[in-house]
């Protein structure tokens, strides 16, 4: 069975030698958070960090006529709050577990600390952000060329590059993804996004239950998230 909470692709801790991981986290306290709690709030002036060790966040940002965006969904082994901690920004966004996360909190102080004092961290920070900025941009680009059913297939095949695991079944993408995550990150309707997913699913290219996404043939899948460019 695939592990939930194992350290996912891309994300800080992945980048880490286990000694600059222990370094790290060594000085850090343990936290526990419900489903639903909060772990930071969007224009809060604070610099701590958050490691997730186990459990799934999603960071969303609110525009100022009231609406909801989704920023990404984060999972064990990635670190939040990183920018405010290196710049003092206010935060960027509101993280709230999705599930039961356990994680780490460094100070801001701490966490800068480890960065001048072993490069293996720093160059593992680096690592992270370009991650991050790469997905950020494919994002960009499929806002702007594919259409919704396109965008949708784009977005699972960057999930399941990022976070799949191998399955009897495909690549299951181990995150508690809902239709409506697809649909704030794509920037269509949920609508759209279940008539898209159904599509998918009735041509047995994914495969789907409850906040799980089973991408049982990737090489159709790639071929759709292709179509608009012919």
């Amino acid at each position: 069975m695939a592990d939930s909470n194992a350290v996912v692709l891309g994300s800080l801790l992945a980048f880490l030698e286990p000694d600059d991981c222990d370094f790290l986290l060594g000085p850090g306290q343990q936290r526990t958070f419900a489903r639903d709690d909060l772990l930071m709030h969007q224009g809060d002036p604070t610099d701590y960090v958050y490691v997730l060790r186990s459990g799934w966040v999603r960071i969303t940002v609110t525009s100022q006529d009231g609406h909801e965006v989704l920023l990404a969904l984060r999972g064990p082994g990635d670190m939040i709050g990183d920018l405010a901690a290196i710049h003092h920004w206010p935060r960027m966004g509101t993280v709230r577990a999705l599930q039961r996360v356990d994680a780490v909190l460094l100070s801001g102080q701490q966490f800068v600390a480890s960065l001048y004092a072993r490069p293996g961290i720093a160059v593992g920070v680096i690592k992270m952000l370009a991650e991050r900025l790469q997905e950020a941009e494919t994002m960009r680009v499929s806002s702007a060329t594919l259409d919704v059913s396109q965008r949708v297939a784009a977005y699972l095949l960057q999930l399941a590059d990022r976070y799949g695991i191998a399955g009897r079944e495909g690549i299951v993408i181990m995150m508690p993804l809902t239709q409506q995550d697809v649909a704030n990150s794509v920037g269509a309707s949920r609508r759209a996004v279940a008539r898209s997913i159904a599509v998918l699913r009735g041509r047995h290219v994914v495969l789907t239950a409850r906040k799980r996404i089973v991408v049982a043939r990737p090489d159709v899948l790639s071929s759709f998230a292709r179509l608009a460019t012919g």
